[in-house]
């Protein structure tokens, strides 16, 4: 299992309460708290160290020379969390192929010689301030909009250009249509048709995050996907060419060098799926919020060794994910009865189905890290949001109380 140490970094002080110190980055992982309190700051460093590795991986750069000329800094810059590191920080990743060590201002990296079972992973950033990408026309024209925001938009294009036909929302009961002729993106209802750009807010955020997560979980997955192959001795020495240009030419500032080179890896071969979602029940009914994570989890469990990674705020994010949890043991029991599993797939779709030992929740509070407990294999009621609703029927008794001194 992957993992990772923050340890000052922004908002993250103290760090992963335990022992070591590292996060265990497991199969679906989840981070709740506070607004500022670290949660993206710790998506945003895992995101970052995953692609350093796989571009060590690739060849696109050597261990020297990220360690020189603050590259390394200058790659979570990317991110806008550059300027989080102080002369405090630590940060630590023990990936299957590399460690990489930030500490003291230094930066080591060293291969994982315990592991050789390194699957190249196509790693994607959903960032909370996506619906812009669809609340807005042509925002590819827009500047100086957060760089990952530009990297979700190229995917999110690439997603509507692949999909001719109409695709059924898990939400609304609507369809999703894209037209090429006029770049249109429309929402179709029983009796209606409007413009994506006219929809709430809602769907402007889902429908980014829907296409691109399922366009990206169809092209890794080995059944589905006949377009990907291995690239041939030939093919591998243009694209190390391209990618000695891209590295010698010094007219390009980092940011740029990382999206060119990011480009290039589309023609590699994918292994599997990182999808890293910041928010994703933003501006949505709970019952929503519900489709929206077992369709996350569901692209999440085609492949073994793809990951899906979660930022929260909503209470009901985490209940939604027990119900995914209870529906993994109860699937176990049934023993292949049809009635009853027709009966669970009501509840939660059997391929949304998740086992507790694939999952880890973690609360951030004050710059501490601390992971979610668990009664029987499901997360514990007992968390950081579940805290804030018992807090509001406290108020509501103490409101009820001062309402009976007035009589």
């Amino acid at each position: 299992m992957i993992k990772l140490k923050i340890k000052n970094v922004g908002p993250i002080k103290q760090g992963y309460n335990t022992e070591d110190g590292f996060i265990p980055m497991n199969n679906v992982t989840l981070f709740i708290g506070s607004q500022g309190s670290g949660k993206s700051t710790i998506a945003k460093v895992y995101s970052t160290l995953s692609w350093i590795e796989k571009a060590l991986v690739r060849g696109d750069f050597t261990p020297n020379y990220l360690a020189r000329y603050n590259r390394f800094k200058k790659q979570l810059a990317y991110q806008n969390i550059g300027n989080y590191l102080s002369d405090k920080s630590e940060i630590e990743y023990i990936g299957n192929a590399f460690k990489i060590k930030y500490k003291n201002n230094k930066l080591t990296i060293d291969r994982n010689i315990k592991s050789n079972n390194y699957k190249f992973p196509k790693i994607m950033y959903v960032p909370a301030e996506r619906n812009f990408v669809s609340s807005v026309e042509r925002p590819d024209l827009i500047k100086r909009l957060p760089l990952p925001l530009y990297t979700f938009l190229d995917e999110y294009e690439e997603a509507k250009r692949n999909y001719t036909d109409s695709i059924n929302l898990p939400i609304g009961n609507l369809k999703f249509e894209y037209r090429k002729q006029n770049k249109k993106s429309w929402l179709i209802g029983s009796d209606y048709k409007i413009e994506l750009l006219e929809a709430s807010s809602g769907f402007q955020s889902f429908v980014p995050l829907f296409l691109v997560t399922k366009y990206l979980s169809k092209i890794i997955n080995k059944k589905e996907n006949n377009s990907y192959r291995e690239i041939n001795i030939k093919e591998e020495r243009i694209i190390r060419e391209e990618i000695d240009k891209i590295l010698s030419n010094r007219n390009i500032s980092e940011d740029v060098r990382r999206v060119l080179l990011e480009k290039l890896s589309a023609r590699f071969k994918y292994s599997c799926f990182v999808n890293i979602v910041e928010e994703p029940e933003q501006n949505l009914y709970p019952l929503s919020q519900k489709e929206v994570l077992f369709d996350l989890l569901k692209s999440k469990n085609k492949e073994k060794e793809n990951q899906l990674i979660i930022t929260t705020h909503s209470p009901y994010i985490i209940n939604y994910l027990t119900l995914a949890v209870k529906g993994h043991i109860v699937k176990n029991k049934i023993n292949n009865n049809s009635k009853l599993l027709e009966k669970l797939q009501l509840i939660v779709p059997l391929e949304a189905t998740i086992s507790p030992e694939n999952i880890s929740i973690f609360q951030i509070d004050n710059g501490i890290i601390n992971k979610l407990s668990s009664y029987n294999g499901l997360p514990s009621d007992e968390n950081y949001l579940n805290e804030f609703l018992a807090k509001s029927n406290d108020l509501f008794v103490e409101l009820l109380k001062i309402e009976d001194l007035c009589q």
